[in-house]
């Protein structure tokens, strides 16, 4: 008898390929960028840029990607006030360290992407396509999926004071390592691991959304 696949599978995450050179590039919206080092500040706009095989550091109010392409990019210890990946294209992105006020990755097509250890205000995946997703050590005040598709998607060490999942469509979501103080939705979070605890806290919130009054 074939074993059945272990559930939830972990995310098929990997580091972004780079080259042990690079050359320094400015940013230009529409650019197309290979092996380039990015030191962005101020404002950025790199909207339908395409960054290939890429570092990135910056210390800026608003970094502009919007429509962009992203494939092996690596950004390190950013200080971003608004990091705008609305309808971009990623594949190995690893961005670790550092500070960013809102990461819109809403409507976005995500193949493998590691957050680590950041402090995010505001995380948008609304509408997105997600797929290999790692989420670890991270502090996250408000995140939003309302109707996102995420697929191998794991948070571990990670903090969050509110979590939107209203119309997320889930599969091999693991939130057991995810600290989060409220859940707008409980009722949406169907193709999710949480943990015996987690499902404690959220108890209430469950019955009475099938409609269960519960008194003591």
């Amino acid at each position: 008898m074939a074993r059945s696949p272990e559930s939830p599978a972990a995310p098929r995450v990997s580091p972004p390929d780079l080259p042990l050179e690079f050359e320094s590039a400015t940013a230009r919206r529409s650019a197309d960028l290979l092996a380039a080092q990015l030191d962005l500040e101020v404002a950025a706009d790199l909207a339908h840029a395409s960054l290939e095989q890429c570092t990135i550091t910056a210390d800026a109010d608003s970094v502009d990607l919007t429509g962009a392409t992203l494939i092996d990019v690596d950004m390190t210890g950013v200080r971003i006030a608004s990091l705008k990946m609305r309808d971009a294209g990623i594949r190995r992105v690893r961005i670790s360290g550092g500070r960013i006020g809102t990461l819109d990755l809403s409507s976005a097509r995500i193949d493998e992407l590691e957050l680590r250890d950041v402090r995010i205000d505001y995380l948008n995946l609304g509408a997105s396509k997600t797929t290999d997703v790692e989420i670890t050590a991270c502090s996250i005040r408000t995140i939003d999926m309302p109707q996102a598709e995420l697929t191998r998607v794991r948070f571990t060490d990670t903090r969050c004071d509110e979590v939107d999942s209203r119309g997320m469509r889930a599969a091999h979501v693991d939130l057991r390592g995810l600290d989060a103080s409220a859940f707008v939705d409980a009722n949406s979070l169907r193709g999710t691991t949480l943990s015996s605890f987690q499902v404690q806290q959220l108890a209430p919130v469950l019955a009475a959304g099938i409609g269960i009054q519960v008194r003591d």
